[in-house]
Formats: structure tokens, sequence, C-alpha cells
């Protein structure tokens, strides 16, 4: 809070544009005036009276001093809590309180942020006047120029040849399947600690998904454990990046190498994680991603396959549209499926994709406000990140063991829920789910589903409000 008063801090001797650069600074639309000699509080100056003053005819050099502004509504240190929020009301959102010789120490501040989601999408100009282009033109459906574009977009930020969209992460992921001629009799090989639609999406295909355990170092698939389950069955590999974090994949691949499987990467939670300075995705056979709500960029409901194989991303392109041949409209060689993304959907997804790099650099530094407030209590394990990896933390996950924090993962997500703040229990195993329940002992990944949390992850979140919700685990421990 020292910081942020400093930053909001102007000599009352200052000037206009002075005030300006404080307001910006802090981005609480205030600025605070102290004596120049003593810092003694003067007055606060919000970004409505400096309008107001520039719309009178005041210049950005004129004296502070000139500009009117009723008087401040202050708080002293030995107030309580109850008494400072009775002084809050529309005009008023910010209250300077102050010590006995009349310094600013801290800042109550009304938070109209009074719950904190797990996940939120984040939305701009753009978004909007791509849809509403999509809206005023008629092009609603699956054809539309936002479709195409969109996919060019993704194949360049994987750096791979080819990108096909879809209408979810699961669809992805069956169409990938479906396009290697995986069906009835096979076997592939999955993480138990995954979301449900990874093994689904085996299923679909009428193949028999076959789990296997973690790696407790990265949380994902233990390449140790793949080879032990491999068989005569065995078609597919699909390693998943779980909660942003890049797989093990170079012995994975060497493991798909050698018995000649294939490698579908489930990247649903890992759009621009790096393994050894590569895109995720883009290091087997195909990758997929999904674009639900939560994820790191939204189309709403969405997905996409990228691959650099030509043959296969001709399949999956006919497959999602009913099977139709592209050069023969209504005629229909194969089974397919209505898998087809909508232009609305592709306008969201164009429009996230111009600032998808911004967005992943405000998660890592979210990710990194997070440990700085967590990493010293006793009982938390911070999410994971190997050294050859870039994590961008899709949902910031941690690990609560129960003997040394004092209570369990849940009764903590019990806890932060009374104050207003939403967590996630991490995935339970899919092979205990009770439409696969194969009766495994799969330690690593029973352990992190038991102990995982994970915290509130927009990148709406500022600092302040990592800070806040940090600071009520460690209140609440």
């Amino acid at each position: 809070m020292k910081e942020k008063i400093k930053k909001i801090t102007v000599d009352s001797t200052g000037t206009i544009r002075e005030v300006l650069r404080a307001i910006d600074r802090g981005a609480l639309g205030v600025a605070l005036l102290v004596d120049p000699g003593s810092e003694k509080f003067v007055g606060l100056i919000t970004d409505g009276d400096v309008r107001r003053a520039l719309l009178k005819g005041l210049g950005l050099e004129s004296s502070v001093s000139r500009i009117d502004h009723p008087e401040t509504i202050t708080a002293t240190v030995d107030m309580g809590m109850d008494e400072i929020s009775a002084m809050f009301s529309e005009p008023i959102r910010v209250v300077p309180v102050l010590d006995d010789e009349r310094r600013v120490v801290d800042l109550a501040i009304f938070d109209t942020r009074v719950y904190f989601p797990v996940a939120e999408p984040k939305f701009g100009a753009a978004e909007l006047r791509y849809v509403s282009e999509c809206i005023l033109t008629g092009w609603v459906s699956s054809a539309g120029k936002f479709v195409t574009r969109f996919e060019e977009q993704f194949s360049e930020f994987c750096e791979t040849k080819f990108a096909v969209s879809s209408s979810s992460g699961t669809t992805a992921l069956h169409l990938s399947l479906l396009a290697l001629g995986i069906g009835p009799g096979d076997e592939v090989i999955v993480p138990s600690f995954t979301f449900i639609s990874t093994a689904n999406a085996v299923t679909f295909t009428g193949a028999k998904p076959v789990f296997v355990d973690s790696e407790p170092s990265t949380w994902n698939i233990n390449p140790v454990e793949i080879k032990k389950a491999i068989t005569t069955k065995t078609k597919a590999i699909i390693p998943v990046h779980v909660y942003g974090h890049p797989a093990n994949m170079d012995p994975i691949l060497d493991i798909a190498r050698e018995y000649n499987l294939a490698v579908v990467e489930d990247a649903a939670e890992a759009h621009g994680a790096l393994y050894k300075g590569k895109k995720v995705g883009s290091l087997g056979d195909m990758g997929m991603f999904s674009f639900y709500g939560n994820k790191i960029i939204t189309t709403g409901e969405g997905g996409m396959i990228v691959t650099d194989n030509e043959d296969l991303a001709e399949k999956m392109r006919i497959l999602r549209d009913h099977g139709m041949e592209p050069k023969r409209r209504y005629w229909h060689s194969v089974l397919g499926y209505n898998y087809r993304m909508t232009n609305i959907q592709a306008a969201l997804g164009v429009a996230q994709m111009e600032r998808i790099d911004q967005i992943i650099e405000q998660k890592r530094r979210n990710a990194a406000l997070y440990a700085k407030g967590l990493q010293d209590i006793l009982g938390i394990t911070l999410p994971p990140e190997a050294v050859w990896a870039k994590n961008i933390y899709w949902l910031y996950s941690i690990l609560i063991d129960e003997a040394e924090f004092g209570m369990s993962s849940k009764e903590l997500g019990k806890q932060l829920k009374k104050r207003g703040i939403e967590t996630r229990p991490l995935f339970p195993p899919v092979h205990q789910q009770p439409i696969y329940n194969t009766g495994q002992n799969l330690p690593v990944c029973e352990k992190l589903s038991r102990c995982g949390l994970s915290l509130p992850s927009s990148v709406n979140l500022n600092g302040d409000e990592i800070e806040k919700i940090t600071n009520e685990i460690r209140n609440i421990q």
C-alpha cells in the first residue's frame, strides 16, 4: 500500500499535469495532495475535479491550488472498519487514513468487486466490433471470413502449417482420433488426471481409454507409466498439458516412435505454453485446443486442431462438415458430424488472438504475484514450472498438505467461499469416475485431486486483489 500511496501523491504546489500523471499511475481516479515540507495531507483531487477545471479554462500547467474540490473525508488510524465503511457513498470511493501528524498511512478503498470467480473472460472493443459485423452482414453460421482468419492466426501462433476449427475442444479431440482411424478394438493411453472429455473422446470412437498415473513433478502423464501400459492394441497416446504446464514430451515422442504410435496433444488448457522453446500442440502428430469460456482465450464454445500433416487436416475438415466431399456439394462418402465453428464464435477468436500474448503474460505476472504472496506459507505447494517449460498457469492451482496447513483443501475452499473468493478442486481422477471406475491404484493423480485447489485466475485480477486473496489465506491459517 505504501507504493500505491506514493504513486498518487503530489505536492500541493504542483501543476494539474502532475495531478493527471498521479491519477494515471494509481488507477484509482484520485491524487493525494500533501504539503511539500511536512508531507501532511492537504486534500484529495479526483479525475472529475480535474475535468471540470479544464472545462473552465485552466491549463495543464495551472497550479493545482486553482482546482475546486469538496472537502475531503478522511479517517484516522484508530477508527474501526465499520466506522470507515460508513464514510463511503456514491461519490466517495477512496478515504485517506491519517496518522496523528496528518500523514497518509493507508487508503480505504470501496471495492465494488466483492466476489472473485475462478475464471472469467476478458472482452474489449474488438470483440464487440467483429461480432457486430457478423450480425450486421448476416454471416453468423459456419460460413464467413472470420473462421478462415481465426484458423490462419492460430496455426501461425502454434507454428504449424494447418489449423482446423471445431465446435468445442471435445469435438476437436474426437476429430483428431477419427482422422487417425482409431476405432473399436483399439486402445489409447491417457492420463487419469485430466478433465473427463479426454477419455470420452476416445470412447466416442469405440476405442478404449487406458489410464496411467502422473508425474509428481509436473502433474502430467508419466512417460514411465505409458510404456508399462502399451499392448498390441495400443494405437495412440494423448498427453495432456494439464493446468497450463507442458507434459514432458521428448520421452513420450521417443516411446511413440519405438512402438509406432500416434501422439495427439491435449492442449485445451495450455495455449502458448512452451516445451523446450516450442509451442505445445506443435510437437505431436496433432494438437487440440479448447476455447470454452474459462480458457486462455475464448469463443464461448469452440475448439481447434493444429497439425503439419495436410492429409489429416483435410480429413478433419470433411469429418466436421457431415462427411461432405469438398468439391461435390451434398455428396457424402464417409460418416461425418456437424462439428463446425460458427462465424460469430470465430469473430470472438480473431479479436482474442490479437492480444493473446498480452493475456498470457498477464497470467504469468499474476502467477508471480501469487507465488510471492504464498511462498512461505507452511503446507502449501505452488504449481510447478520445470526448467524446460513455460507454464501459462491456466488456473493457478496449489496443493494443500492438511497436516502442515491445518485444514484440508476442501475446508480451505469453504472458508474462502465465505469471503467471496471462489475456488475449484482439481480434477477427480477419471479412472475413479462412475462411467469408467477401473479399480486402479494411481497414487499420484489421486493425491493431486485430493490436495489440489484452484484459486481465482482471471486476467482481470490486479495486484491488490491477488494480495487480498493471499492475505485471506494467511488469515484463515
